[in-house]
């Protein structure tokens, strides 16, 4: 549950950089496109379905990271990523949508990860008395 928020905003990040792509990346000039993690960059510099495709690994390897480890480090990893894809989202929507965007954006991540940590504490708290 408290991973929503993270992937959330993994996918918000994901929707604001393919719809910013120019064009021609779309039209298969792969050199066209561009993306700040260098990774996620090779993966689209190979294929035109390159950045859907490590966004799914990279989930993937979250869900599988986060399986194994505990609350604390858990929670931590949570925002990581959250805090993470906000950050890479928000310099999409400077550039081609404005400030205040970035505001409202930051804000209302703010607002889900603590509506679902609080979900996610008081579910372990539960699991804890039984």
């Amino acid at each position: 549950m408290l991973l929503i928020p993270a992937f959330w905003a993994c996918l918000f990040d994901l929707l604001v950089t393919s719809i910013n792509q120019p064009a021609e990346y779309w039209n298969g000039d792969l050199q066209a496109g561009w993306e700040g993690n260098p990774i996620a960059d090779a993966f689209m510099k190979n294929h035109n379905l390159g950045i859907f495709i490590f966004i799914l690994l990279w989930l993937t390897v979250v869900i599988i990271i986060g399986y194994f480890l505990r609350p604390k480090l858990f929670r931590i990893l949570s925002l990581f990523v959250l805090i993470a894809h906000t950050w890479g989202a928000s310099t999409w929507i400077g550039e081609f949508y404005g400030f205040w965007y970035i505001i409202a954006f930051v804000l209302f991540n703010s607002i889900f990860f603590i509506i679902m940590e609080d979900r996610y504490t008081s579910k372990n708290i539960e699991l804890e008395k039984k």
